[in-house]
């Protein structure tokens, strides 16, 4: 049948150790090991064979066939021997190839038009073929000068692979035959395979090789060309050591003898093979593909992934390269942590500045311990005002005070209607209840009449000198509408003063139930003191009112001693003798207010006594006192009394810029304190700038000095905020 047929394989590629020669060993196998030539000897056989059943009849090629198939069946159990694995194997091996390549292969042998990608060789052959369908010698030289056009070394390696024709029966002819090209109408060309580690590509033989179309009535074939595929996992990759030593042992193995080459003189007769003689001849032998088997591997560690990938196994595990792996993958996370770290603390806000105290906290006075000459009976306490309390006797209870009370009405009415310098405040009338109330014989009152006109500052005269009665009720209607109204508006202030132990219910404190203590007292002294028209009031050992005949005089007769300014006497049965005095002494030219109290005389038969009693008792205290307060220097001028503490470790100290004297006596002790001054200490300074001041004592007799840099203040270093841990 005169067609063009291209036929492709795939091949490997020869090596040195192919074509070098082999001792044959005495107990090899023959068919595995057949020569090149005896290959391309039998190829040309069977090429010659099938261009022979073109020209003779059909039943001519039946018998033919018939009796090859007889001939053949020896060799086919050497063909057998031959595959180097079963039938099953070498079908799944092969489908699996064609699988991945895809030949076009479904299409009918007929076609002339395969591939448009032949080589010039097939396009001669088809043209040669063409014009000499009529002669079969002309065929045959169009195909040789097609054949000689290839050049040598595309001629294939395995061509026994390709067909299997018993020469039996052909020996004869065979001695005959030349070396030159057989006439055929068979083009192959070698695919030139890539550098691959493992044979994994295969091209499906073309029917003409394996019986499909070898005649009409020929159809063993079709079983293997409609075989599909199945899946066969791939095997597990060859160690490179097991891989040289299969090539050493495949170079050692002996090469099968050469074939007898056809002498040149017999021409070759093509005989047609019979179709049972093509089904039965096995498909060339390809190198099988490497299967591999492989199961799901954990993520390799950094460095072996990367000798995987560069195909470079990793060195064999120490513990010093185990380290150095370490060392190389952790030290940039580590740096990258401290570089965050350090940008991290250098933009932290720096903490504020703080003033600290690094003197002595305390001062105490010398002269051994204070003894002021306080009364065996009753209760009182001193206070000098500004530093502290000089000492107290008695129980510290809650007793009545008597007209003491009267203190407490003038401090709400002062501040409720305050007066400054020399004014008198509004005109206020007396009443017809003020005017009866002034007629009482038992009681301190000022002969007062209704209709009378009299000033603020009046009526606190005679208020707080005479100790009237009358007048303390007409100021509290006056100020609240009614008594009750202002005994509320006393007992709030006294509560806003701190005074917890304190209860009024009238503002003339003739009942016994208003109670106080010492110390309630003394707190509302330093209060009241504050006004200067109370003081001035106070201080007076008589006064002349307008529409009161004569002079009245001040009950507390201890005014004309000198530094004594008294505030309020108070006497009644139940309370006995009471005074709450003020008095002045001067401690480096400046006055120092003593304020005391004395509650509870009554070692005295009659009550003028008993208010006498109390007035001399407070009088010694007072002596006493004014004697011992005094003053001591604290702080010397640029002395180092503390430091800033910038919070980070640094320090600059600060100095005093003048002496300091406190205020006290014998056995004080008074405490030391380093303020900002109210204003923020700064983070940066030169030496001489002003941050702070250091004070004694409180209120009145507080008294402080400012504090200035005695060098330069820095802000932190770099090494610092670096180091800061809070």
């Amino acid at each position: 049948m005169d067609q063009p047929t291209a036929v492709f394989k795939t091949l490997t590629p020869r090596t040195p150790e192919d074509d070098a020669p082999a001792a044959t060993p005495e107990h090899s196998e023959p068919e595995q090991e057949k020569a090149p030539e005896a290959e391309s000897d039998r190829l040309k056989a069977a090429v010659a064979a099938w261009v022979a059943t073109a020209e003779e009849p059909e039943a001519d090629a039946s018998e033919e066939s018939d009796e090859d198939e007889h001939e053949a069946e020896p060799d086919e159990s050497a063909e057998a021997d031959i595959e180097p694995e079963s039938e099953s194997e070498s079908e799944s091996e092969s489908e699996s190839a064609e699988a991945d390549i895809e030949p076009e292969t479904d299409e009918p042998e007929d076609e002339s038009d395969e591939d448009e990608s032949d080589d010039a060789s097939d396009e001669e052959l088809v043209e040669a073929k063409a014009t000499t369908e009529s002669s079969e010698e002309s065929w045959f030289a169009a195909r040789k000068a097609a054949t000689d056009a290839k050049p040598a070394t595309e001629e294939p390696a395995d061509v026994a692979d390709s067909a299997d024709v018993d020469d039996s029966d052909d020996s004869g002819d065979h001695a005959d035959v030349d070396d030159e090209p057989v006439d055929q109408p068979t083009t192959m060309f070698k695919a030139v395979r890539l550098p691959v580690d493992q044979p994994t590509t295969a091209l499906k033989l073309p029917s003409s090789l394996t019986g499909k179309g070898a005649g009409k009535g020929a159809g063993a074939g079709d079983a293997d060309s409609e075989r599909t595929s199945t899946f066969l996992p791939l095997r597990a990759d060859i160690p490179a050591e097991q891989k040289a030593q299969k090539a050493q042992a495949a170079a050692a193995a002996p090469k099968a003898p050469e074939a007898p080459k056809p002498a040149a003189s017999a021409p070759v007769q093509p005989k047609a093979p019979s179709a049972s003689a093509a089904a039965a001849a096995p498909a060339p032998a390809f190198v099988e593909a490497e299967r591999t088997r492989q199961q799901p591997l954990p993520p390799l560690p950094p460095l072996d992934l990367l000798a995987e990938l560069t195909n470079t196994p990793p060195p064999p595990p120490t513990p010093l390269r185990t380290t150095v792996r370490r060392v190389r993958i952790w030290t940039p996370l580590i740096l990258l942590v401290l570089i965050v770290f350090a940008i991290v603390q250098m933009v932290r806000p720096l903490p504020p500045p703080v003033l600290t105290l690094s003197a002595a906290p305390t001062f105490t006075f010398g002269g051994g311990e204070l003894k002021l000459p306080f009364p065996t009976e009753g209760q009182g306490a001193v206070e000098v005002e500004g530093v502290g309390s000089m000492g107290t006797y008695g129980a510290q209870k809650p007793a009545p005070i008597a007209s003491v009370t009267k203190t407490m009405t003038a401090y709400v009415i002062l501040r409720d209607h305050p007066l400054k310098g020399s004014q008198k405040g509004p005109e206020i009338e007396i009443d017809q209840k003020a005017d009866e109330q002034g007629k009482a014989e038992h009681e301190s009152t000022a002969a007062v009449q209704k209709g009378q006109t009299y000033s603020e500052k009046e009526l606190l005269e005679l208020l707080m000198i005479p100790s009237a009665n009358n007048v303390a009720r007409l100021l509290a209607r006056w100020d609240a509408g009614s008594e009750a109204a202002f005994v509320e508006k006393m007992n709030a202030a006294a509560k806003d003063l701190g005074m917890t132990q304190s209860t009024y219910t009238d503002p003339s404190g003739l009942l016994d139930s208003t109670v106080s203590t010492p110390q309630d007292q003394l707190k509302l002294a330093k209060a009241v003191m504050q006004y200067d028209v109370f003081r001035e009031i106070v201080n007076m050992p008589n006064v002349t009112v307008e529409g009161i005949p004569g002079r009245i005089e001040n009950n507390n007769n201890i005014l004309l001693k000198p530094g004594v300014s008294g505030i309020k006497t108070g006497s009644s049965t139940p309370a006995g003798g009471n005074l709450l005095w003020a008095a002045n002494t001067v401690v480096d030219g400046q006055n120092r207010r003593i304020l005391g109290i004395v509650m509870g005389a009554k070692d005295a038969e009659e009550l003028g006594k008993k208010l006498q009693l109390a007035i001399d008792n407070s009088y010694k205290l007072i002596q006493q006192a004014q004697k011992d307060v005094t003053s001591a220097a604290v702080v010397r001028k640029g002395q180092v009394i503390g430091y800033i503490d910038d919070g980070l470790g640094g320090r600059t100290p600060v100095v005093a810029t003048k002496e300091l004297k406190a205020i006290g006596w014998p056995g004080l002790q008074v405490k030391l304190a380093l303020t900002n001054g109210g204003k923020a200490v700064p983070h940066i300074g030169k030496a001489g700038d002003i941050v702070g001041q250091v004070s004694i004592g409180t209120g009145a007799g507080k008294v402080s000095s400012p504090v200035a840099l005695q060098t330069d203040l820095a802000e932190p270093g770099f090494d610092k905020k670096l180091t800061r841990v809070g």
